[in-house]
Protein backbone atom coordinates (compact mmCIF):
# COMPACT_ATOMS: atom_id res chain seq x y z
CA UNK A 1 0.00 0.00 0.00
CA UNK A 2 3.00 2.57 0.93
CA UNK A 3 4.54 1.60 -2.61
CA UNK A 4 0.91 2.38 -4.74
CA UNK A 5 0.48 5.38 -2.51
CA UNK A 6 4.30 6.24 -3.38
CA UNK A 7 4.80 7.81 0.34
CA UNK A 8 7.47 6.31 3.17
CA UNK A 9 5.71 2.95 5.27
CA UNK A 10 6.22 4.77 8.72
CA UNK A 11 4.14 7.64 7.01
CA UNK A 12 1.33 5.36 5.70
CA UNK A 13 1.64 3.43 10.12
CA UNK A 14 1.30 7.15 11.19
CA UNK A 15 -1.81 8.25 8.79
CA UNK A 16 -3.86 5.38 7.69
CA UNK A 17 -7.06 7.17 7.31
CA UNK A 18 -5.84 7.46 3.42
CA UNK A 19 -7.90 6.32 0.05
CA UNK A 20 -7.02 3.50 -1.39
CA UNK A 21 -5.11 4.24 -4.96
CA UNK A 22 -6.34 2.71 -8.04
CA UNK A 23 -2.80 0.90 -8.64
CA UNK A 24 -3.15 -1.35 -5.10
CA UNK A 25 -5.62 -4.11 -6.53
CA UNK A 26 -2.93 -4.83 -9.51
CA UNK A 27 0.10 -5.09 -6.91
CA UNK A 28 -2.17 -7.30 -4.43
CA UNK A 29 -3.27 -9.62 -7.55
CA UNK A 30 0.50 -9.82 -8.72
CA UNK A 31 1.69 -10.69 -4.86
CA UNK A 32 -1.12 -13.67 -4.42
CA UNK A 33 0.32 -15.08 -7.16
CA UNK A 34 3.90 -15.26 -4.77
CA UNK A 35 6.07 -12.96 -7.12
CA UNK A 36 8.33 -11.66 -4.78
CA UNK A 37 7.54 -8.22 -2.92
CA UNK A 38 10.68 -6.86 -4.08
CA UNK A 39 10.11 -7.41 -7.56
CA UNK A 40 6.99 -5.45 -7.48
CA UNK A 41 8.30 -2.79 -5.60
CA UNK A 42 11.83 -2.89 -7.95
CA UNK A 43 13.48 -2.69 -4.05
CA UNK A 44 15.10 -4.09 -1.29
CA UNK A 45 16.73 -2.39 1.37
CA UNK A 46 19.79 -3.84 2.90
CA UNK A 47 22.24 -2.71 5.44
CA UNK A 48 22.27 0.81 5.11
CA UNK A 49 21.70 0.93 1.08
CA UNK A 50 18.56 0.77 -1.00
CA UNK A 51 18.92 -1.86 -3.90
CA UNK A 52 17.23 -1.67 -6.75
CA UNK A 53 15.97 -5.39 -8.09
CA UNK A 54 13.88 -7.38 -10.13
CA UNK A 55 13.46 -10.21 -12.88
CA UNK A 56 16.28 -11.72 -13.11
CA UNK A 57 18.36 -10.84 -9.86
CA UNK A 58 18.45 -12.48 -6.34
CA UNK A 59 16.61 -10.62 -3.90
CA UNK A 60 18.96 -8.99 -1.15
CA UNK A 61 18.12 -11.45 1.72
CA UNK A 62 18.83 -9.70 5.46
CA UNK A 63 20.63 -13.52 6.31
CA UNK A 64 23.59 -11.94 4.24
CA UNK A 65 24.38 -8.92 6.10
CA UNK A 66 25.91 -11.49 8.46
CA UNK A 67 28.63 -11.23 5.83
CA UNK A 68 28.91 -7.32 6.58
CA UNK A 69 28.85 -7.50 10.38
CA UNK A 70 31.72 -10.19 10.02
CA UNK A 71 33.68 -7.90 7.62
CA UNK A 72 33.21 -5.01 9.51
CA UNK A 73 34.69 -6.82 12.94
CA UNK A 74 37.72 -8.37 10.67
CA UNK A 75 38.71 -5.13 9.25
CA UNK A 76 37.83 -2.85 11.93
CA UNK A 77 41.35 -1.84 12.83
CA UNK A 78 42.28 -1.04 9.55
CA UNK A 79 39.48 -0.81 6.41
CA UNK A 80 40.10 -2.74 3.35
CA UNK A 81 41.43 -0.43 0.61
CA UNK A 82 39.95 -3.32 -2.41
CA UNK A 83 37.65 -5.45 -2.16
CA UNK A 84 36.51 -8.10 -4.59
CA UNK A 85 32.84 -9.84 -4.45
CA UNK A 86 32.41 -12.76 -6.43
CA UNK A 87 28.85 -13.22 -7.85
CA UNK A 88 28.03 -9.42 -7.22
CA UNK A 89 24.39 -9.81 -8.65
CA UNK A 90 22.85 -6.16 -8.03
CA UNK A 91 25.81 -5.34 -6.30
CA UNK A 92 24.41 -6.03 -2.35
CA UNK A 93 27.60 -7.25 -0.57
CA UNK A 94 30.19 -4.49 -2.16
CA UNK A 95 27.81 -1.69 -2.32
CA UNK A 96 26.81 -1.78 1.73
CA UNK A 97 30.91 -2.15 2.46
CA UNK A 98 31.63 0.43 -0.27
CA UNK A 99 29.05 2.46 1.92
CA UNK A 100 30.94 1.53 5.34
CA UNK A 101 34.41 2.22 4.09
CA UNK A 102 34.75 5.32 1.87
CA UNK A 103 38.15 5.36 0.54
CA UNK A 104 37.94 1.75 -0.35
CA UNK A 105 37.82 0.45 -3.83
CA UNK A 106 35.50 -2.16 -5.15
CA UNK A 107 35.36 -4.80 -8.20
CA UNK A 108 32.17 -6.88 -8.77
CA UNK A 109 32.08 -9.80 -11.05
CA UNK A 110 29.08 -11.93 -12.02
CA UNK A 111 28.22 -13.86 -14.94
CA UNK A 112 24.62 -12.40 -15.78
CA UNK A 113 24.68 -9.37 -17.57
CA UNK A 114 20.83 -8.50 -16.05
CA UNK A 115 22.28 -8.55 -13.10
CA UNK A 116 25.40 -6.12 -13.83
CA UNK A 117 22.89 -3.53 -15.04
CA UNK A 118 21.13 -3.06 -11.73
CA UNK A 119 24.63 -3.51 -10.45
CA UNK A 120 25.83 -0.45 -12.24
CA UNK A 121 22.65 1.17 -11.73
CA UNK A 122 22.61 0.53 -7.90
CA UNK A 123 26.04 1.97 -7.43
CA UNK A 124 25.03 5.44 -8.74
CA UNK A 125 22.41 6.03 -6.91
CA UNK A 126 24.37 4.60 -3.70
CA UNK A 127 26.95 7.47 -4.71
CA UNK A 128 29.73 4.85 -5.31
CA UNK A 129 29.87 4.54 -8.97
CA UNK A 130 33.22 6.48 -9.40
CA UNK A 131 34.77 3.61 -6.59
CA UNK A 132 32.42 0.46 -7.68
CA UNK A 133 33.63 -1.45 -11.44
CA UNK A 134 31.79 -4.44 -12.59
CA UNK A 135 32.93 -7.02 -14.67
CA UNK A 136 31.00 -10.20 -16.28
CA UNK A 137 32.61 -13.11 -15.89
CA UNK A 138 32.83 -16.66 -14.59
CA UNK A 139 33.83 -15.93 -10.74
CA UNK A 140 37.61 -14.44 -10.90
CA UNK A 141 38.75 -16.78 -13.78
CA UNK A 142 40.10 -13.32 -15.49
CA UNK A 143 41.78 -11.89 -12.04
CA UNK A 144 44.69 -11.77 -11.67
CA UNK A 145 45.33 -9.34 -9.09
CA UNK A 146 44.67 -9.50 -5.03
CA UNK A 147 42.27 -7.89 -2.61
CA UNK A 148 42.38 -7.33 1.11
CA UNK A 149 38.67 -8.49 1.14
CA UNK A 150 37.26 -11.09 -0.73
CA UNK A 151 33.27 -11.92 -0.09
CA UNK A 152 30.75 -14.23 -2.44
CA UNK A 153 27.27 -15.09 -1.89
CA UNK A 154 27.61 -18.03 -3.74
CA UNK A 155 24.69 -20.70 -5.26
CA UNK A 156 24.29 -22.92 -2.48
CA UNK A 157 20.59 -24.58 -2.70
CA UNK A 158 20.56 -28.58 -3.13
CA UNK A 159 19.01 -28.82 -6.34
CA UNK A 160 15.72 -30.70 -5.20
CA UNK A 161 15.39 -27.97 -2.26
CA UNK A 162 11.77 -27.72 -1.35
CA UNK A 163 11.54 -24.18 -1.58
CA UNK A 164 8.95 -21.13 -1.43
CA UNK A 165 7.01 -20.55 -4.62
CA UNK A 166 8.29 -16.89 -4.56
CA UNK A 167 11.74 -18.30 -4.73
CA UNK A 168 11.97 -20.99 -7.24
CA UNK A 169 9.42 -19.54 -9.54
CA UNK A 170 10.65 -15.88 -10.02
CA UNK A 171 14.41 -15.57 -8.61
CA UNK A 172 17.05 -17.18 -11.59
CA UNK A 173 17.97 -20.54 -10.78
CA UNK A 174 21.80 -19.82 -11.60
CA UNK A 175 21.86 -17.95 -8.21
CA UNK A 176 20.41 -20.59 -6.40
CA UNK A 177 20.98 -24.21 -7.04
CA UNK A 178 24.50 -25.66 -7.21
CA UNK A 179 23.94 -29.44 -7.27
CA UNK A 180 22.85 -32.03 -5.43
CA UNK A 181 24.63 -31.23 -2.45
CA UNK A 182 24.50 -27.47 -2.96
CA UNK A 183 28.61 -27.03 -2.72
CA UNK A 184 29.05 -27.21 -6.46
CA UNK A 185 29.81 -23.66 -6.25
CA UNK A 186 32.34 -23.67 -3.33
CA UNK A 187 34.33 -26.60 -4.76
CA UNK A 188 34.97 -24.15 -7.85
CA UNK A 189 35.85 -20.97 -5.82
CA UNK A 190 37.70 -22.60 -2.76
CA UNK A 191 40.72 -23.26 -5.56
CA UNK A 192 40.95 -19.88 -6.48
CA UNK A 193 41.26 -18.12 -3.30
CA UNK A 194 44.49 -18.19 -2.03
CA UNK A 195 45.76 -16.21 -5.19
CA UNK A 196 42.88 -13.42 -4.72
CA UNK A 197 43.40 -12.85 -0.81
CA UNK A 198 46.39 -10.59 -0.41
CA UNK A 199 48.86 -10.89 2.54
CA UNK A 200 46.94 -9.97 5.61
CA UNK A 201 43.76 -10.23 3.72
CA UNK A 202 40.34 -12.64 4.38
CA UNK A 203 37.66 -14.17 2.14
CA UNK A 204 34.22 -14.29 3.83
CA UNK A 205 31.73 -16.67 2.60
CA UNK A 206 27.96 -17.15 2.95
CA UNK A 207 27.00 -20.59 3.25
CA UNK A 208 23.63 -22.77 3.95
CA UNK A 209 23.06 -23.54 7.52
CA UNK A 210 24.35 -27.40 7.09
CA UNK A 211 27.28 -26.39 4.61
CA UNK A 212 29.65 -24.81 8.06
CA UNK A 213 31.81 -28.35 8.34
CA UNK A 214 31.99 -29.07 4.32
CA UNK A 215 33.01 -25.30 3.06
CA UNK A 216 35.47 -25.42 6.16
CA UNK A 217 36.89 -28.46 4.83
CA UNK A 218 37.45 -27.32 1.19
CA UNK A 219 38.86 -24.03 3.00
CA UNK A 220 41.16 -25.54 5.10
CA UNK A 221 42.63 -28.50 2.10
CA UNK A 222 43.37 -24.43 0.16
CA UNK A 223 45.39 -23.22 3.17
CA UNK A 224 43.20 -20.98 5.15
CA UNK A 225 42.27 -21.01 8.94
CA UNK A 226 38.31 -20.75 8.71
CA UNK A 227 36.03 -19.04 11.72
CA UNK A 228 32.43 -19.67 11.62
CA UNK A 229 29.48 -16.53 12.33
CA UNK A 230 26.16 -17.32 12.80
CA UNK A 231 23.11 -15.18 11.66
CA UNK A 232 20.48 -13.51 14.57
CA UNK A 233 18.66 -16.98 14.37
CA UNK A 234 21.61 -18.93 15.47
CA UNK A 235 22.80 -20.42 12.61
CA UNK A 236 25.50 -21.14 10.63
CA UNK A 237 25.80 -18.41 7.80
CA UNK A 238 29.79 -16.85 7.21
CA UNK A 239 32.91 -18.42 7.10
CA UNK A 240 35.59 -15.99 7.43
CA UNK A 241 39.16 -17.72 5.70
CA UNK A 242 42.70 -15.60 6.50
CA UNK A 243 45.73 -17.71 5.12
CA UNK A 244 47.79 -19.09 7.87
Amino acid sequence: MAHALRIERNALLLDLDRSVPPAFAALVERRATHEPIAYITGRRGFWTVDIAVGPGVLVPRADSETLVEAAIDRFQDKPPATMLDLGTGPGTLLLALLAEWPDAQGLGIDRSAAALRYATANAHATGAGGRARFVQGDWAAAIAARFDLVVANPPYVETDADLPPEVRAYEPAGALFAGADGLDEYRRLAPTLRRLVAPGGAAILEIGRTQAAAVTGLLAREGFAVVCRADLGGRPRVLVATCI
